[in-house]
């Protein structure tokens, strides 16, 4: 796991596939998705001890799947959008994505690097509707944004200007231009919320995979939603 400082309160926490973020209040840290399973460990080794809410995103492997041991060794609130929810805590399976054909080596290569079998489950999830303040970061809004999941979520943090968007928004690979997500269960519920969350004002946007943009990311997300609506 590598620890990239972001800002004085956060944190971007990077793993092979996908990344996690955590933010400090005080002595709370509050973790934005948990990575995959096998890294509990190391983040909770981070935190130390101070980790009181994990907040997941969606109900990927790559975010998730850190989140049940985590749990179990610090206690911390699991929370997530009631229909990622059965997911999350393993009573449902996930619908699997609607691939592009372009995005299925990219997925192939993905998984390759993700750990085998299942991983332990948080046995409680609280469950999210989007449009909740929760009690981090001066008051983070739950968004609901699906698309990638039924149950994606964004989380905006106003008094910072801080957006994290789960697998909503992504830097590309290739360039490390902001783009939609990819993976996704619905491309057109996906260009909808990237214009939802373009409209918000951040100066700091945080992906599930890719580089943030620091500064003036606002700007940032209102092209990318311009180019891709001006595509159709």
């Amino acid at each position: 796991m590598d620890v990239v400082d972001l800002l004085p309160r956060l944190h971007l926490l990077r793993f092979p596939v996908g990344q996690a973020y955590l933010w400090r209040d005080g002595d709370d840290l509050t973790l934005i998705d948990a990575g995959p399973a096998g890294r509990a460990a190391a983040i909770s080794a981070f935190a130390k001890g101070r980790l009181r809410r994990i907040v997941l995103t969606h109900f990927h492997e790559d975010h998730v799947g850190g989140a049940g041991e985590l749990a179990a060794l610090t206690g911390a609130e699991v929370l997530a959008h009631h229909l990622d929810a059965p997911v999350v805590r393993g009573e449902a399976p996930g619908p699997p994505p609607v691939f592009e054909d372009w995005e299925r080596p990219l997925h192939e290569e993905a998984v390759r690097h993700l750990p085998r079998g299942d991983f332990p489950r948080p046995s409680k999830v609280t469950e999210l509707a989007g449009g909740e303040a929760l009690d981090f970061g001066g008051g983070a809004r739950v968004i609901h944004v699906p698309g990638h999941t039924d149950g994606s979520i964004a989380l905006h943090l106003p008094e910072h200007g801080v957006l994290f968007t789960g697998d909503t928004i992504a830097a590309s690979p290739v360039d490390g231009g902001v783009i939609p997500g990819v993976f996704n269960l619905d491309r057109s519920q996906v260009l909808a919320a990237c214009h939802r969350l373009a409209a918000l004002d951040t100066d700091v946007a945080c992906f599930g995979h890719g580089a943030p943009v620091i500064g003036r990311a606002g700007a940032a997300l209102r092209e990318m939603a311009d180019t891709y609506r001006a595509r159709g």
